[in-house]
């Protein structure tokens, strides 16, 4: 997709609970796509109905987590895992950025904007960090 303004706009989605390095590389790495990134952050709700457990942190402290970071430019809220075509719509986004665990799961939004697969920072999950603390 060629983009005819030289404002391109990329957008991410997830949770970062317990922000680690994993999650700053990625916002890195999807900021390097763009001149703006967009964050969609996933509610407490929607992280329990796609991940079966609340967050440790509750939505405002993640999100204030995000806003403070340098690379993120906005952030808004993320209710719904398939509303994804309107979110980039409403946000003008003209580049998706996931992570590659992720790869292939929208590639039919290509009609609407880039789709772009990153690699995930070996060895770090909120996953394992959660399971290094309880043990």
């Amino acid at each position: 997709m060629q983009h005819k303004t030289a404002a391109v706009r990329v957008i991410t989605f997830g949770t970062f609970d317990l922000f680690h390095y994993g999650h700053l590389r990625l916002l890195e790495r999807a900021r390097a796509h763009g001149q703006s990134l967009i964050v969609g952050l996933s509610t407490d709700e929607l992280n329990e109905f796609k991940k079966g457990r609340k967050p440790v942190y509750a939505y405002p402290e993640r999100e204030a987590i995000l806003r403070g970071l340098r690379v993120v430019d906005q952030v808004f809220a993320e209710e719904s895992l398939d509303a994804k075509a309107d979110y980039i719509r409403e946000q003008q986004a003209d580049i998706l950025v996931m992570g590659d665990d992720w790869r292939g799961r929208f590639d039919h939004l290509a009609d609407i904007c880039d789709v772009v697969y990153l690699t995930r920072t070996p060895s770090i999950s909120t996953t394992a960090t959660i399971e290094r603390i309880q043990s």
